[in-house]
């Protein structure tokens, strides 16, 4: 079974993430940030995963450090769960829309960290969530788990839309790409 438990305590936060690569969607987060759990859920579901995460951060101060380091700890997960797949797909890219929004992600798990972020946002927040946190998220994420992920807003008018379809294009994309395909490693240098 592909699953991996990280936790992480610092000054600012202390989170426990519990990860399987394989799950169903059953989710149980709480980061006190409610438009954020309900961000994490939507990757949950939408990447056949399951997520058990626990995040205590600063929300005093703002939420920057609760979301970053969630993104840090989640990614640390998803790369340490992938150690005993073997050959995988590697590659996802998914379209989503979101009623009016429509949101691009594509991505390779190759072990070269990389974000491209293209977004735009007409308010600053949605609920108690900074909507620039998005891409502090994705980031943090990425560059933890060695994913090089393109993430582009197409188009859209609510920001909760938008979000939600960028949290649910990356979450499909990691279902394409996380996919056991058994055999050679998919890299002409036979390892990723």
């Amino acid at each position: 079974m592909r699953e991996a438990t990280i936790t992480r305590s610092t000054r600012e936060t202390d989170i426990t993430a519990k990860l399987n690569l394989d799950g169903s969607g059953i989710c149980k987060i709480d980061t006190g940030i409610g438009f954020f759990d309900h961000m994490l859920n939507a990757l949950t579901v939408h990447g056949g995963m399951d997520l058990e995460l626990k995040a205590m951060g600063d929300l005093h101060v703002d939420g920057h450090h609760t979301v970053e380091d969630t993104g840090i700890v989640l990614g640390t997960a998803f790369r340490e769960a992938l150690k005993t797949s073997g050959a995988i797909a590697r590659y996802g890219s998914a379209f989503v829309p979101m009623d009016e929004s429509l949101a691009l992600a594509s991505l390779d798990i190759s072990n070269r960290p990389y974000l491209v972020f293209d977004c735009e946002y007409s308010d600053d927040r949605t609920g108690t969530f900074d909507n620039c946190l998005t891409e502090e998220f994705f980031r943090a994420f990425a560059f933890n788990a060695g994913i090089t992920l393109h993430i582009k807003l197409i188009y859209g008018s609510n920001d909760h839309h938008k979000i939600e379809a960028i949290f649910k294009a990356v979450a499909h994309a990691l279902k394409a790409a996380k996919a056991v395909t058994g055999g050679e490693v998919l890299s002409t240098k036979g390892v990723i």
